[in-house]
C-alpha cells in the first residue's frame, strides 16, 4: 500500500504540472506516445525469471525518459503498466510495488543522470548517447533490481541468499544488453529522428561553440 500511494503522489505531481493544452493540440506527440507506451508493453512481456515474483526483463525506461522527458514518459509508462497488468502479465497484488520500483523509480533516475550528464559534462554526440544513453540505461537497471530486492528482502519474502543467487547475480548479465539496447535506440533516434528526442538538441550537441 506504502508502495501504491508513493507512485501515485509522483505520478499526481508529474500530471499536475504537465501541460496538457499543448498535449492535446499536438497529434504528433499523442501518436508518438501511444507508440512507445506499446513498445513497452510488448518489451515487458518477454521475460524470464528463476523463482515466483523475481522477473527478469529489458525496461527500455532510458530511452523512453529521454524521448519524452520526465513528467510524460512517467505518465507513459504507467499507463503501459497498466495496460501489461490488465493482460495479466503482471500481478494486481503486486501493482504499487511494479510501479514504485518498476516505473517512477527508473525513469526519474535516468532522466537524474541525463541531467547530470547535461550539466557537468561535455555536451558532445557521443556523451549523449554512450553516458545519457548507454551507461545511464546500465546504471538503471542496476538501481532497478537492487530496489527489487530490497523491497523483497524488507517484506521477508525471500532470504538474502536467495535473492544473491537467484537474482543479483545476474544483474552482471543485464547490464550490457539493456545498455545496447538504450544506447542503440538513442543513437538511431538522434540520426534518423531526432525530433522525437526531446532532450536532444543540435545547437548543444552538434552545433559548434562560437
Amino acid at each position: 500500500m506504502v508502495s501504491l500511494l508513493v507512485a501515485l503522489a509522483v505520478t499526481a505531481v508529474a500530471a499536475w504540472h504537465f501541460d496538457w493544452r499543448a498535449f492535446i493540440k499536438d497529434t504528433a506527440i499523442q501518436q508518438l506516445s501511444l507508440i512507445c507506451m506499446l513498445i513497452l508493453v510488448s518489451l515487458w512481456m518477454v521475460r524470464t525469471g528463476i523463482q515466483p515474483g523475481l522477473h527478469l526483463h529489458f525496461l527500455g525506461l532510458t530511452t523512453l525518459a529521454l524521448m519524452l522527458g520526465w513528467r510524460l514518459s512517467l505518465l507513459v509508462a504507467s499507463v503501459a503498466l497498466l495496460v501489461s497488468t490488465l493482460m495479466g502479465v503482471d500481478q494486481w497484488a503486486l501493482f504499487g510495488m511494479n510501479w514504485l520500483y518498476g516505473v517512477v523509480w527508473p525513469i526519474s533516475l535516468s532522466y537524474f543522470i541525463f541531467l547530470l550528464s547535461y550539466s557537468y559534462m561535455p555536451r558532445h554526440l557521443f556523451v549523449y548517447i554512450f553516458i545519457a544513453g548507454f551507461a545511464n540505461a546500465a546504471l538503471t537497471i542496476t538501481a532497478q533490481m537492487g530496489a527489487f530486492a530490497l523491497y523483497y528482502a524488507w517484506q521477508d519474502l525471500y532470504s538474502w541468499r536467495v535473492l544473491v543467487e537467484d537474482y543479483l547475480k545476474i544483474i552482471p548479465l543485464m547490464l550490457f544488453p539493456e545498455g545496447l539496447i538504450n544506447g542503440m535506440s538513442i543513437a538511431t533516434l538522434v540520426v534518423y529522428k531526432p525530433e522525437w528526442v526531446c532532450t536532444f538538441l543540435d545547437k548543444d550537441y552538434l552545433h559548434k561553440k562560437s
